[in-house]
């Protein structure tokens, strides 16, 4: 009994002691610890408490170690639910890390990390810590393919930091963008106008190109790219292409610098007149067609424009795709020159002779020819003359008796005719044609032809709600006023005649000059007296020359089949 009382106070002293010692571990606390067992899933780690810590092998992954060796973790539980201790390396290197981070930051200074992995709207960076690079913060402009950046190492700049949650938001733009500035900055000092620089295209647009130049965007025209004509930049650069190019402006207020490709080389245009007189024979090939004519590249830099009226003396071309074709080769004649505008412009058809340059030897006035009719439009028909050159026969020069309101009341396309020459104008390329000057005018004798008070035979042609008309001999067309169909009154001429009715009437009216002859019925059995008078009557009436001569009365007249009359203008009733 007495050595158990002698034994109880230095047990009560040594648990003291080791009580003692373990209250100096502190959860969430940084401590050294050794490693006694690296087992498949786990690393057992010492850290001179009652009990061992078991830390997963994954937090060891990217380190080689071995039994022995020393490491920081982090202390997160003193004992869990198996009277284990609870600890991480990845915390605590979080956790000093953190720390160090947070120094950086508020120093404004820039971290190096690796580019772990691609998440919804940016990537995923390991810089010590897990952190988040915003898609639009990667680079000055934003990659299509973010998947290309995984697994680099870069400089970010921290730009955001939310302490509670341990979250940083990081920009590698923004780093890009200081490292541009101080470049730029340099550029601009020291580049002069005149210096050719070498760069890479950064981008394209409508109007040129933008070239990156050493962290300095500078700005490529489309009108300092070529010489030549050209629509789009794309045609001759593309994105990251790298090309040499001439300073042409430096505006260091502003910092823009305006660049120029096309003075790397001499200027074609400076001697062109030597080159290409007016008159030479060149040959190109086509490089552009467009409504309104076709551009050649006669030389490198150098284009010409045929326009389409220059294409051919005597086919219409409507388009010059319509004979031509790109990249095809061809021969032109310069026909003039425009330094200032460096414009040349270029004939095809001056290779041959202009057959319109003599066409009055070929086809002097009142000869009289043959053709084909061609084509039909509702002024007049075209006949063929020679391969190009065709002859107008205006409708009213179809016939010397008729009214003619469309050509194909006479004529059809394919028809071979005979016609006279009437005039040529040159100038404007045109040949008048006439077929009713192949005869005599009836209506210049036709007072020996036809006298007041003759008896006439003819059949009606045509009726209008006025009257109808009669074709008489020579085909020579009368009218027979509703008022002389007969001694009683008419209410319809329809319901006394009809189209191609056989009348006998009497001429009661002749008029050499408007072209008119009236005709009467009723007047078959008058008197020479009655008949005076009643020419006076009709006289009276004062029928316009649109009714007797086939006008617009004659045509717009309807027949006895029609169920719709004509009526006619006062003076006509």
């Amino acid at each position: 009994m007495s050595d158990t009382a002698v034994a109880e106070p230095a047990n009560t002293e040594l648990l003291a002691l080791i009580d003692e010692h373990f209250r100096e571990f502190k959860e969430g606390s940084i401590v050294n610890g050794t490693i006694l067992d690296i087992r498949p899933q786990v690393v057992v780690v010492d850290i001179g408490y009652k009990s061992e810590g078991a830390i997963p092998v994954s937090e060891f992954e990217d380190e080689e170690i071995e039994v022995g060796d020393e490491v920081e973790v982090l202390l997160e539980r003193l004992e869990d639910d198996e009277g284990l201790i609870v600890l991480s390396k990845e915390k605590a290197a979080h956790k000093q890390n953190w720390e160090k981070i947070m120094q950086v930051y508020e120093a404004g200074g820039l971290v190096k990390g690796k580019v772990k992995g691609a998440v919804k709207g940016g990537l995923m960076v390991n810089v010590g810590v897990e952190a988040f690079l915003p898609g639009s913060q990667v680079d000055i402009i934003p990659p299509r393919d973010l998947s290309e950046y995984v697994g680099n190492v870069y400089e970010f700049k921290i730009v955001k930091v939310n302490d509670d949650r341990k979250n940083l938001v990081l920009s590698r733009r923004e780093v890009i963008e200081a490292e541009r500035a101080e470049l730029r900055q340099k550029f601009l000092q020291t580049v002069t106008v005149g210096d050719k620089v070498v760069g890479q295209v950064k981008n394209i647009t409508d109007f040129g190109a933008f070239v990156d130049l050493e962290g300095m965007d500078g700005l490529l025209h489309i009108t300092d790219m070529s010489w030549g004509r050209i629509a789009h930049p794309s045609e001759m650069l593309r994105v990251s292409q790298e090309l040499e190019v001439q300073i042409l402006d430096v505006d260091r207020d502003k910092e823009r610098v305006s660049l120029g490709l096309k003075q790397m080389t001499d200027n074609p245009w400076a001697d062109i007149e030597a080159r290409f007189p007016i008159g030479a024979e060149v040959q190109g090939k086509v490089t552009k067609l467009l409504p309104y004519g076709a551009f050649i590249e006669i030389e490198k830099g150098v284009e010409g424009l045929v326009h389409v009226s220059e294409l051919s003396w005597v086919k219409r071309i409507t388009r010059p795709s319509d004979v031509l074709e790109i990249d095809q080769e061809i021969k032109a004649v310069v026909l003039g020159i425009s330094i200032e505008e460096q414009k040349i412009s270029l004939g095809v058809r001056q290779l041959e002779e202009n057959p319109w340059s003599e066409i009055e030897a070929r086809y002097p006035i009142g000869k009289e020819i043959k053709g084909e009719v061609r084509n039909l439009t509702a002024y007049g028909a075209f006949v063929g003359l020679e391969e190009g050159i065709d002859g107008m026969i205006h409708v009213s020069d179809l016939s010397w008796t008729r009214k003619i309101n469309h050509p194909s009341e006479m004529l059809k396309k394919s028809d071979e005719v005979e016609a006279v020459v009437l005039s040529i104008d040159k100038e404007n390329q045109r040949v008048s044609l006439g077929i009713k000057q192949l005869d005599n005018d009836p209506w210049s004798d036709i007072d020996s032809k036809f006298k007041v008070g003759d008896k006439v035979t003819g059949t009606v042609a045509k009726i209008a709600s006025f009257g109808a008309f009669v074709s008489l001999d020579g085909d020579i067309d009368g009218l027979i006023h509703i008022s002389q169909l007969s001694e009683e009154h008419v209410e319809r001429v329809k319901d006394v005649l009809k189209v191609s009715d056989e009348v006998e009437a009497r001429v009661i009216k002749v008029d050499k000059i408007e072209r008119r002859i009236g005709l009467s019925i009723k007047a078959v059995s008058y008197s020479e007296d009655q008949l005076q008078k009643e020419s006076q009557s009709f006289e009276t009436l004062r029928p316009s020359s649109d009714l007797v001569g086939l006008e617009q009365a004659f045509n717009l007249a309807t027949s006895n089949n029609e169920s719709e009359e004509w009526s006619p203008s006062p003076e006509e009733e």
